[in-house]
C-alpha cells in the first residue's frame, strides 16, 4: 500500500492534521486529525510502499510496545486511513 499524493501533514498544538492539497485530491476541504504516533507513522511511510508489518515494526522499534498491541493499533489506524481515503492498496 502507499499514501496518496496531495496531502500535507501539519502540526496543530499537540495533534497533527493531514490537509488535502493539490490536484490529486478530489476534496481539498477535508482534514484528518492524527495523534503524534499516527503522524510519526505517516511521515515514515509517506510516498513509499509499505505494509502492515512495516508499521508494526516501526511501533515496536520506537516504543515500548508488544507486537500484539502494535498489530492491533496498526489495524485500527489503517482502517481509519482507508476510511478517510488517504492510502491506496
Amino acid at each position: 500500500m502507499r499514501t496518496k499524493k496531495g496531502y500535507t501533514l501539519r502540526p496543530l498544538g499537540t495533534e497533527y492534521i493531514l490537509v488535502a492539497e493539490g490536484l490529486e485530491v478530489a476534496d481539498s476541504s477535508r482534514m484528518i486529525s492524527m495523534n503524534s504516533t499516527a503522524a510519526f507513522l505517516w511521515m515514515e511511510v509517506e510516498g513509499k510502499e509499505f505494509n502492515v508489518q512495516n508499521l508494526v515494526d516501526l511501533l515496536v522499534d520506537n516504543w515500548d510496545i508488544s507486537r500484539e498491541t502494535a498489530a492491533k493499533d496498526v489495524d485500527v489506524l489503517l482502517k481509519s486511513w482507508k476510511k478517510a481515503d488517504v492510502v491506496e492498496e
